[in-house]
């Protein structure tokens, strides 16, 4: 890996310094929690509501899955992008990887396949099945749009200016809204091929506005005589495969936390209330947790090749995470909850007071996911992206443990076991890269 980091003061940076660059994309992630739920409830309000949320939701679904490969282009830009010939080289490996989830997204679109994928593999109900085949035919220009703009919002990031990213997510969503609202008043569509093309119309949007924000740098990396930085090497295909491919299966494994959650608690102790109050729980949790997700970006940026300023990020995450999992148990461990869970959320009164235990067992997962994201930064930064994946794996591993020894041993209720699985996975995960860190000579550093 080159030796070009994001320019930053020298000597320490200052606290206020690492907020306000933050601060941008945790709004970006608390911008995008909200898009899911935003176009279900936009669908529910139209005819044939569940038919046509079920539909979205497998739509929804597959093609986040399709996506999940390109999803770590924002961090591999924001990494390795340090002047023209990596741009271009990174740039280029971009497209082919936009080219690839675009093939798949139109393999799974043809009738014969989404036939076998939908009846034979999901088995979903022909209704539902028709429904949402045409919304995966809307949306298959969304994977690639992700990845497309995920890669110049890394090259913002890289220069600090993280709030055109916020900026940008801003113009997704209100083109998402300008989208949905003209096509249920105007089109005759139904509820899931809306969603589908509103979501696939966002993104679009949204990739040409970070395009075009990141002219000027772009510009700027176009303008620098051709080949590498003096003194180090050039970036090669190879080399950003290796760096980029174990951060791609990181985001791949991740996926399987969901399935494993709602097949577990499917055949637990009270699997009706526990697969009810789970996207309740999770969404409230995330809200908190999605600040610490963005972390990751910052520890990249800020950090430096040397890890010179890993202090002064180490402090910031300290404060931050504490104050996340603060302000969470403000929530949960007050009158707050019940106002959440059964005003703002409409659950009845027993899922509400069903629901508290869990969200409280996960009142510790924002301090984690902060500190995994500086963590995760710090091993980017070095190249050795590999013990991301083994951390992402063992995460997952030990949810998958920790849920088949609690319901299938214990006999624990389900959500309950699924909220104690998750922190345990995470800790262990948090433990691992701790362990790595420590056993790691720092010769390495600024090498893929």
């Amino acid at each position: 890996m080159r030796n070009t980091s994001a320019s930053s003061p020298p000597g320490g940076l200052a606290l206020s310094t690492i907020l306000w660059f933050w601060l941008p994309l945790a709004a970006t992630w608390l911008m995008m929690s909200a898009e899911g739920p935003y176009v279900a409830a936009i669908i529910a309000r139209m005819p044939e509501a569940a038919l046509n949320l079920a539909a979205y939701g497998v739509a929804f679904s597959l093609a986040w899955l399709v996506e999940s490969p390109i999803m770590m282009l924002l961090t591999a830009s924001n990494s390795l992008v340090g002047d023209r010939q990596s741009f271009l080289a990174l740039r280029r490996f971009a497209y082919r990887m936009n080219a690839a989830v675009t093939a798949v997204m139109v393999f799974l679109a043809v009738p014969a396949v989404f036939g076998f994928v939908g009846g034979r593999l999901m088995g979903l109900p022909p209704e539902v099945a028709g429904l949402a085949h045409t919304a995966v035919a809307i949306l298959i220009p969304w994977p690639a749009a992700i990845g497309y703009r995920r890669f110049y919002q890394g090259i913002l990031v890289r220069h600090g200016l993280t709030r055109r990213v916020a900026y940008g997510t801003a113009v997704r969503l209100v083109s998402m809204s300008m989208t949905a609202a003209a096509l249920a008043l105007w089109s005759g569509l139904d509820g899931a091929s809306i969603g589908g093309a509103a979501l696939a119309a966002g993104v679009v949007v949204e990739a040409a506005a970070s395009r075009l924000m990141a002219r000027r740098v772009v510009a700027s990396l176009a303008a620098e005589p051709d080949g590498p930085v003096p003194g180090t090497p050039p970036l090669t295909q190879r080399a950003i495969a290796r760096f980029y491919y174990p951060l791609a299966l990181t985001s791949m494994i991740s996926l399987v936390t969901g399935p494993l959650l709602t097949f577990f608690m499917g055949r637990s102790r009270q699997p009706i209330e526990s697969l009810a109050v789970l996207p309740v729980v999770q969404s409230l949790v995330f809200l908190f947790r999605s600040g610490g997700v963005a972390f990751q970006e910052v520890g990249v940026a800020l950090i430096g090749r040397g890890l010179e300023h890993q202090r002064d990020i180490g402090l910031a995450c300290r404060r931050l995470a504490a104050g996340a999992s603060i302000a969470l148990a403000v929530v949960l461990f007050t009158p707050l909850a019940d106002a959440w869970l059964r005003q703002l959320s409409g659950l009845p009164r027993e899922l509400a007071e069903f629901a508290l235990l869990p969200a409280r067992l996960l009142v510790l997962l924002p301090a984690l996911e902060y500190w995994l994201s500086y963590q995760r930064s710090r091993f980017i930064l070095t190249g050795q992206t590999r013990a991301v994946t083994f951390a992402t794996a063992i995460e997952v591993s030990g949810i998958g443990l920790v849920l088949f020894a609690g319901i299938g041993w214990l006999g624990m209720i389900g959500a309950v076991a699924g909220s104690v699985a998750q922190v345990a996975g995470r800790i262990a995960s948090n433990l691992f890269l701790l362990a790595v860190s420590r056993t790691t000579p720092r010769d390495g550093v600024g090498t893929i």
